[in-house]
């Protein structure tokens, strides 16, 4: 029986883990934190129940394939709650355009909004299924372990489809012309941690899963999520250890035998998993002599995505006004990614907020649970030394009033995030959400294979390798990676 050892418990540990004891392989994950799931952290402020981690879900259809090729029916694990109309948007001057995948609805409002995207919406959806096809096809499903793997004559045909040297506002721009909209749109790249006017039109294909294919939310907290991952893994057979950091990857002769616990203890392995983000967990897990190729310097000319800053609230009555998902945009959305990757805070930010309690009152009974978010540079010297975390919070709150959403009068529970919270508890480099940003052809197609250059039987799944950030990739990376070692995939 083979015997694998897992690393951190996200979502793609997990879903490689019950891969892996599904196909009877001897799995043992061991995870730093009391929780799994990694970003996607249940917290409980008072009667307020919060999913840290992802809250916009999309591709529902992922998670279900892990149960079901385990022989599992994934209903007896979570039930899946559609949102058809799913996130309100509104822009500096308060007009609003909510997002569905009722066709007529968005219809009925670029009509007023935008004569031009009202014309070519239908276009602007045909464009974008065409990208999410191509991508599932051709890029999803298949790992990386070598330059070699690039030069596959049905990879490369994709890859010029994909439009990967337009940028997603220039593409936008050939459907939508109201400047609001583009805004609305161009929201897609920061799910991948990135800036709309430098990233590939290629992640315009998150909009067919929006618009087309639905938003979903996990009845019950999208935590669900990662319990039924580790409940499946656990069922059949994997260990899973929390509170149990590995501090050191044992190599020998450019193999990884095992791997030492904090604790002292090694455990011997055929095969390791590191399930994290590679630019933090790899030096500290593998001496830089041994990586020729994932040096300490290379890690360090890597740019790292964006990361965020949040509130959680937890107020005394029901926003009702407030649906699922929201965002209120910034009055310059250019400057606001140019202040982001150049280090700097926003002094107008974009503000996302999550309201699960709109649909799921069971999460939080005695009034909203707003999980509220806005970008935030990665970590670097010039941008932590003076910040203020209570002050910008306050503008949070200001800007958000301004905009008839009042939270200061209804405040019962709250608790600040920042970068530097988010780089201590989940081993993010420099804060960063998704690992590596995708501003570049090069970060976004080139990211780190999924089998280490330097030590043979070292796999690594999670955001920063491919196919890259956002849970339902991270989900496949893990199944990727899984199925390669059982000699099942590409």
């Amino acid at each position: 029986m083979k015997k694998i050892v897992i690393i951190g418990g996200g979502l793609g540990g997990l879903a490689a883990a019950a891969v892996l004891a599904s196909s009877g392989c001897s799995v043992s994950l061991y995870e730093r934190n009391k929780h799994l799931g990694g970003k996607l952290k249940p917290e409980k402020l008072g009667s307020h129940t919060f999913d840290f981690g992802p809250n916009t879900i999309t591709m529902p259809h992922v998670f279900d394939s892990v149960f079901q090729e385990a022989g599992e029916d994934p209903r007896s694990y979570y039930e899946w709650v559609k949102l058809d109309d799913h996130t309100a948007n509104w822009s500096a001057d308060g007009r609003r355009f909510l997002m569905s995948t009722e066709k007529e609805t968005v219809l009925e409002q670029l009509k007023v909004i935008d004569p031009y995207a009202y014309r070519h919406y239908e276009n602007y959806l045909g464009e974008v299924g065409k990208l999410y096809q191509l991508s599932e096809q051709a890029f999803f499903h298949r790992t990386f372990s070598s330059w070699k793997d690039y030069l596959s004559p049905s990879l490369f045909s994709a890859f010029t489809k994909v439009k990967p040297l337009e940028t997603m506002d220039h593409f936008h721009r050939r459907f939508f012309k109201d400047p609001f909209l583009l805004q609305v749109f161009n929201r897609y790249a920061t799910y991948i941690g990135s800036s709309p006017y430098t990233s590939p039109a290629t992640f315009s294909m998150i909009g067919f899963l929006e618009m087309v294919q639905g938003v979903y939310y996990v009845k019950g907290g999208t935590v669900k999520l990662a319990q039924s991952l580790a409940k499946l893994a656990v069922k059949h057979g994997a260990e899973i250890h929390t509170e149990a950091e590995v501090a050191e990857i044992i190599t020998t002769n450019r193999r990884a035998a095992g791997v030492r616990l904090r604790s002292g203890e090694r455990i011997e392995a055929d095969d390791v998993i590191l399930n994290g983000d590679l630019l933090h967990a790899l030096p500290k897990l593998v001496r830089n002599e041994e990586r020729r190729v994932m040096t300490d310097k290379r890690i360090g000319r890597t740019s790292p995505s964006i990361s965020a800053f949040v509130i959680m609230a937890g107020l005394d009555h029901h926003h009702d006004s407030l649906i699922h998902h929201q965002a209120y945009f910034s009055g310059n959305y250019k400057r606001e990614f140019s202040d982001l990757f150049q280090g700097r805070w926003p002094d107008d930010p974009t503000i996302y907020i999550s309201n699960s309690s709109f649909t799921d009152k069971s999460v939080s009974p005695e009034g909203s649970n707003l999980f509220i978010l806005v970008n935030a540079p990665p970590i670097s010297e010039k941008n932590t030394a003076s910040f203020d975390a209570d002050r910008y919070k306050e503008s949070i709150y200001d800007k958000l009033e301004k905009q008839g959403v009042l939270i200061r009068p209804f405040l019962k529970e709250e608790k600040i995030v920042t970068p530097e919270d988010i780089q201590e508890q989940f081993g993010a480099y420099r804060g960063a959400l998704y690992g590596i940003a995708s501003n570049t052809k090069k970060d976004t197609f080139l990211r780190p294979f999924n089998r280490s250059q330097d030590i043979e039987n070292l796999y690594f799944a999670g955001g920063t390798t491919h196919p890259g950030g956002g849970s339902p990739m991270v989900v496949i990376s893990g199944k990727n990676v899984a199925k390669t070692i059982l000699g099942k995939n590409r």
